[in-house]
């Protein structure tokens, strides 16, 4: 991939950062709150104590609530205007996180071995070079440590999915199409928890599709160790508090979990 893209990320997330900061912190985004989040949390093995750093943390919601799990929170970012939110956020409430901008597919500028831990939810899918994310995660982690992260499930979110419905308008099935379309694109999406009478400007989210194996390969290739996968479900509270997650319940799945170690020095 080359440095347009990753410019081309960074502006157009520049360009979310704002509406997007008081969307997710006034609640509107109910997969994170109801699902995504509390799903990679039930995933992670306790974080008391470990360095860790947040690899596309965004204006910093699911790495405060990391830190307050007691985990020692660095945050990356592509999006100076997403850490400048991040660290208005940490000046208020201070919780010992620090916050970097930077590319996450790149040098980081840490250290070797600097980490326990790398952290992602839902963020590595959205860059144009996973290869080079795994590297330097790799790099980050010192021996014995690990990478837990959250994407969209490749299988099921391609590039041209549509729901089918059956006569009363219940959703029944998804179509997923174009599964080995590598082409990146651009979508345009508003959280539909937002009230529709709304006037805002729509997210422009840069979008790099892989298939299932050009994530795990990736992983392994660093240099990882697989060590667990899940496709987790959004539990019945969560559907009942938003009834449109069901279909993830009950047809697809929407996300998928993968944690993996960097294996120790031979003694």
């Amino acid at each position: 991939m080359t440095d347009r893209h990753h410019a081309e990320v960074a502006r157009r997330w520049n360009q979310n950062a704002d509406q997007w900061t008081r969307d997710v912190r006034d609640g509107y985004d109910l997969y994170r709150d109801l699902f995504t989040f509390p799903a990679f949390r039930d995933f992670l093995p306790p974080l008391t104590g470990l360095r860790v750093v947040d690899l596309g943390c965004g204006e910093g919601s699911n790495t405060r609530r990391f830190a307050r799990m007691g985990a020692r929170m660095t945050g990356v970012d592509i999006s100076d205007r997403l850490i400048e939110h991040a660290r208005q956020a940490e000046d208020r409430a201070p919780l010992g996180i620090a916050y970097t901008v930077c590319s996450y597919s790149a040098d980081t500028g840490f250290p070797e071995a600097s980490f326990d831990a790398a952290l992602s939810t839902m963020a590595l899918m959205d860059g144009p070079d996973f290869e080079g994310a795994m590297h330097e995660a790799y790099r980050l982690v010192r021996p014995g440590g690990f990478i837990a992260f959250s994407i969209s499930h490749p299988c099921f979110i391609t590039p041209d999915l549509q729901w089918q419905e059956d006569d009363e308008g219940r959703r029944i099935a998804l179509r997923v199409s174009r599964y080995f379309d590598r082409t990146d694109f651009t979508e345009h999406w508003r959280f539909g928890s937002r009230p529709k009478e709304e006037d805002v400007t729509p997210f422009a989210v840069p979008r790099f599709p892989r298939t299932i194996s050009d994530y795990l390969n990736a992983v392994a290739a660093a240099g990882f160790r697989i060590s667990r996968i899940d496709e987790p479900r959004p539990t019945s509270e969560a559907c009942t508090a938003a009834p449109r997650l069901a279909r993830w319940r009950d047809i697809a799945a929407f996300v998928l979990l993968v944690r993996a170690d960097r294996p120790a020095r031979a003694p």
